[in-house]
């Protein structure tokens, strides 16, 4: 019994201590519970703070990798006009009449479109026509200065009285030659014979005074003989001056005949410019512009209209030298900013083969080349000189891979392109085919459906990205 109650005893103290040490545990696990509260609740601040201060995603502008057409085009402005254009000009010097036509009246072939007053050119070939008279009558008078046939003839037949006349002189001096000679062997023999006795003085005397006489006959047949030679001559000469007046007329006439050559050539002009007066139109169509509206005075040359058919345009382009090596006739054009919604279609028909030199707006010199096309649908609403936009396709993919061209920045590799995976921009290397003003075509590096970032200046591999 006394054990117990020491046992009671001893175990008293004991169980007055639990209590006390019971609480403490209480309050170390307390404590604890409260230190892990605050260590969880401070992490979960940095948490919070940290995802509060991380950067927000960026806002971007994405596009859709996907499959078209895609061309690659020369843009260039460009000016309709009439494929023929006709100026007409006046072709005579005179008074043009008021021209009663306006612009887009239409016109058909050789209509009468301006006149000239035809009086001037009248009167300038009633007056030729006077000359080539007047000419005619100085060519008929001519014909009497010429000498009568009659003169030639008595020319001609003095000329042969004369050479008969010769011929008998000829033939007296002949004989008074032989009558000389022998009364001078007479005179010699009689001198002998008068020498010797055999005669007397006085028969020697008649024989000198017979010798005499004939040596005077030979002189007379010979003044005979030269007055027939000079009357030969003289009628010679009266025939060649007959001629030679015959002859003189022919120059005259050769004169005449060259005037009368001037005047009926300067006649057939006359009479043509006369007949050209009025000015007919050289094709149908309409008039396009009325280049002198007043009557007035022209000279010959002068535009007074231009005529064509305005519903055959065609559009003439100038592009760069540069550029026009790379367009071929047979390449389409699509035209825009003519002042409809639809986009016309054309075709190049040809180039012209020489440039020339343009000043640019900047004030530089640049070398430009016209580019020729046809409509492919001629029934335009449009007209000559209207401008249009051009976009001129020298290359083309129906079926290309396309994103925008602002999407292609260089790098290391060559060209790349941010895509979007999970919210987080990717850079990725990319191979290019046909570029133009707007998109490029992806040759390798995308897919159909990928999503590139439009304009990644600002964006970094890796950065957080949402659309915009």
């Amino acid at each position: 019994m006394a054990h117990d109650t020491d046992l009671r005893q001893s175990a008293q103290p004991e169980a007055a201590e639990s209590p006390t040490d019971s609480k403490s545990s209480r309050w170390s696990w307390r404590s604890l519970d409260q230190r892990w509260w605050y260590l969880l609740a401070g992490l979960g601040l940095v948490g919070l703070g940290s995802w509060a201060l991380r950067p927000s995603p960026q806002r971007v502008d994405l596009v859709t990798v996907e499959r078209g057409s895609l061309e690659v085009s020369v843009e260039a402005e460009g000016r309709t006009r009439v494929r023929d254009r006709f100026v007409v000009s006046a072709p005579v010097d005179g008074r043009l009449t008021r021209i009663e036509l306006l612009p887009g009246d239409a016109v058909t072939d050789n209509q009468v479109v301006a006149r000239i007053d035809p009086l001037p050119l009248t009167s300038e070939v009633q007056q030729a026509q006077a000359r080539m008279d007047e000419i005619r009558a100085q060519m008929a008078g001519v014909e009497t200065l010429r000498p009568k046939e009659a003169a030639l003839q008595q020319a001609q037949s003095r000329i042969t009285a004369a050479q008969a006349e010769q011929q008998r002189a000829t033939a007296d001096l002949a004989r008074a030659e032989a009558s000389l000679q022998q009364a001078q062997r007479d005179m010699t023999r009689a001198n002998e014979l008068a020498a010797q006795g055999a005669i007397s003085e006085q028969q020697r005397e008649s024989a000198g005074l017979a010798a005499t006489a004939r040596q005077q006959d030979r002189n007379a047949a010979q003044q005979q003989v030269a007055s027939a030679e000079a009357a030969i001559a003289a009628a010679r000469d009266d025939l060649n001056i007959l001629q030679a007046e015959q002859q003189d007329p022919d120059y005259l006439l050769d004169v005449y005949q060259a005037e009368m050559a001037s005047a009926e050539a300067q006649l057939a002009r006359l009479a043509d410019e006369a007949r050209r007066t009025d000015i007919v139109a050289p094709a149908a169509g309409q008039v396009l512009r009325v280049l002198e509206e007043s009557a007035r005075f022209v000279t010959a040359g002068t535009p007074l209209l231009e005529i064509g058919d305005a519903a055959q345009l065609e559009i003439v382009i100038d592009v760069l030298s540069s550029d026009a090596v790379k367009i071929q006739p047979g390449d389409r054009i699509h035209l825009n900013q003519w002042g409809g919604d639809d986009t016309l279609a054309a075709q190049v028909t040809y180039l012209e083969p020489s440039a020339f030199t343009k000043v640019s707006a900047l004030g530089v010199e640049e070398q430009r080349v016209n580019v020729i096309a046809n409509f492919t649908n001629p029934d335009v609403p449009l007209g000559d000189s209207f401008r249009v936009d051009t976009q001129i396709v020298i290359d083309e993919n129906p079926d290309a891979l396309i994103i925008p061209i602002s999407a292609l920045f260089p790098c290391e590799p060559g060209t790349c392109v941010f895509t979007v995976e999970n919210n987080r921009a990717r850079q990725t290397t990319v191979e290019i085919g046909l570029r133009n003003t707007f998109d490029a075509e992806v040759t390798d590096g995308l897919a159909v459906g990928d999503i590139v970032i439009a304009y990644p200046e600002s964006v970094d591999g890796g950065d957080r990205v949402q659309p915009r």
